[in-house]
Parts: structure tokens; C-alpha cells; sequence
């Protein structure tokens, strides 16, 4: 069975940093890109970032580029999310992804090129 652990969400003042994880288990890690995507109230599902898991490849959005470093731990099964100089428009439910069909090596932003989702943590930034 798949599943995507997401975790490390919570209340953080403008300019903070937190850092996500997401555990992945019940496929073969290296050959799935994993996606940080974010939901915030009133808008569409938007993509922050994928890495490639087999090469570490990544890829940001522009509104987090500069802010938020995603890596992985390929002995862990897990992808971080760390992110820096928050800013109260960060404020989302963030959710991990893995894409099956981008296979380890392809990046996307897309949600739509995502097979496998975990429940979101919630990310709050005051101003």
C-alpha cells in the first residue's frame, strides 16, 4: 500500500522558516519524482516543488524560488521541504505528492502527473 506521511506544518511569524517531511513507503522511492503542492482558501491547488528522486533534480515555483529548498533522503524514504523567509501568502494546507509516470527523473508541477497524495499539514504564517 502507498502512503505519503506529511508533517512539520504549524504557526510561524513572517520571516520564519519551518521545514516539512514527507515519508513515503509502499513503492520503490528512486523511481517516483516526489511534489510539494499547497491549498489555500479560496484558491487552486498550486505546485511549490518536485526532485526527481533518482538524480535529485529540482524544480520551484517562482513564488517560492529563492525561499524553500526541497531535498531528499533516499535511505529514508523522505522528502523535506524546508522553507525560509515565510510570508503570510505561504499560508496552506501542504500537501506531498508522488508521480509514478514522471518515473524518478521527470519534473513537473502539474497535479495532474501525480498518482499518489498524503494528507496535507497545515502551514500558518502571521504577519
Amino acid at each position: 500500500e502507498v502512503q505519503l506521511q506529511a508533517s512539520g506544518g504549524g504557526l510561524v511569524q513572517a520571516g520564519g522558516s519551518l521545514r516539512l517531511s514527507c515519508a513515503a513507503s509502499g513503492f520503490t522511492f528512486d523511481e517516483y519524482t516526489i511534489g510539494w503542492f499547497r491549498l489555500a482558501p479560496g484558491k487552486e491547488r498550486e505546485g511549490v516543488s518536485c526532485i526527481a528522486s533518482s538524480d535529485g533534480r529540482t524544480k520551484y515555483a517562482d513564488a517560492v524560488k529563492g525561499r524553500f529548498t526541497i531535498s531528499s533522503d533516499n535511505d529514508k524514504n523522505t522528502v523535506y521541504l524546508q522553507m525560509n523567509t515565510l510570508k503570510p501568502e505561504d499560508t496552506a494546507v501542504y500537501y506531498c505528492a508522488a508521480s509514478g509516470a514522471l518515473r524518478g527523473w521527470g519534473l513537473s508541477l502539474m497535479p495532474i502527473n501525480y498518482d499518489f497524495w498524503g494528507q496535507g499539514t497545515l502551514v500558518t504564517v502571521s504577519s
